[in-house]
């Protein structure tokens, strides 16, 4: 016993790198979960650095319309000048497209954080005191749920912009627009938990204790609580760029002279398609296209990750057990019974994601 204790005692610990939250997931990720993991992961690293390094990366300024030969020229097409030629309003496509993804990418950060702090203080307080503020709150977050999101978000830009496009304004107006849409979906996850976690026996335990609502609230509901939210955080950062980019193309978007936006150049360029002018709209339609795509493989396969019964991978050292077929199974008298009657009573068999059952 003693040699036992020893050798689980001196059990070496994993690095603590392989147990930061993507990286563990990418451990643990087998197969197709994984190419779609790493897949996901490199289109949306580039499009972090891009927005990082966008004042290096871009030829241009994202407003500029002159260079050192002159005016650049409106729907110039693609050359050594331009790689991906020019917009209708004359300035350089990959500049917009290169200081686009700054913008979303603020917009995502602040409109996911806002919805967040919002969304998860009210599901707890909700859920854990219930009565009337519990309904109150329910019935106003339904309410807003039932609202399309887009629309509400329109509203809420228009409230909250009061017309003005320049940067902060622009920026600030869309991230809360988008805040509004997606704070039911965190009040939703949040409230859930909590109720569920306020009737477990250690809440019980540190109320009879003396521990008040607040520590109960924050030491114990809370850290248990928000287990799920870098999945929706994922999920719905895909979500605010559409949202954002919808907000764009029918107008509500940010100036070209303020910020570079993508749904505003998709929009600018719709007339240029019936000309045969294709790249203006292809590649803003392209870089949001591949950053959704990116973000929401990262979502789902860490959703599949979190889940127990999407998960392809078995522990080491484990085999699959080859299916007993019925010629195989034999009553209490010793003969073959194909009808696999006595089988399906008393054998154990083993399904293809390596649990045991007598079905």
């Amino acid at each position: 016993m003693t040699t036992l204790t020893t050798e689980a005692t001196n059990v070496p610990k994993a690095p603590l790198w392989t147990r930061l939250p993507v990286v563990h997931q990418l451990r643990q990720s087998i197969g197709l979960q994984r190419g779609m993991l790493v897949v996901g992961l490199i289109i949306t690293g580039v499009f972090i650095l891009t927005a990082i390094f966008a004042p290096l990366l871009a030829p241009y300024g994202y407003s500029q319309l002159r260079g050192d030969n002159g005016l650049f020229g409106a729907q110039q097409a693609p050359s050594g000048e331009h790689l991906l030629g020019t917009t209708v309003g004359g300035y350089d496509v990959l500049s917009r497209v290169i200081w686009g993804s700054q913008t979303a990418i603020t917009v995502m950060v602040v409109a996911v954080l806002l919805s967040i702090f919002a969304g998860v203080a009210l599901g707890l307080v909700s859920g854990y005191f219930g009565g009337w503020l519990d309904r109150v709150l329910v019935v106003i977050c339904d309410a807003v749920y039932a609202f399309p999101a887009l629309l509400l978000a329109i509203v809420m830009g228009i409230v909250i912009s009061g017309g003005r496009s320049d940067l902060f304004g622009g920026i600030l107006a869309a991230a809360i627009s988008i805040t509004v849409v997606f704070i039911p979906q965190y009040f939703r996850v949040i409230r859930a938990e909590t109720v569920r976690i306020k009737a477990e026996a250690y809440v019980e335990s540190a109320r009879v204790l003396g521990a008040s609502n607040g520590r109960i609230m924050f030491r114990h509901v809370l850290r248990n609580a928000t287990r799920t939210l870098p999945l929706i955080f994922t999920l719905n950062a895909s979500e605010a760029l559409l949202t954002l980019a919808g907000l764009g193309f029918i107008g509500f978007g940010i100036e070209p002279s303020s910020a570079a936006e993508w749904g505003y150049d998709l929009n600018k360029s719709l007339s240029d398609v019936s000309s045969g002018i294709w790249w203006t709209s292809l590649f803003p339609g392209l870089a949001i296209v591949l950053v959704v795509l990116g973000i929401t493989l990262v979502g789902e396969s860490l959703n599949d990750l979190a889940d127990p019964r999407l998960r392809s991978r078995r522990a080491p050292g484990k085999t699959a057990v080859a299916p007993i077929t019925p010629a195989e199974i034999r009553d209490p008298a010793g003969r073959i019974d194909p009808s696999g009657i006595y089988g399906s009573l008393s054998t154990p068999r083993v399904r293809s994601d390596g649990l045991e059952s007598t079905s």
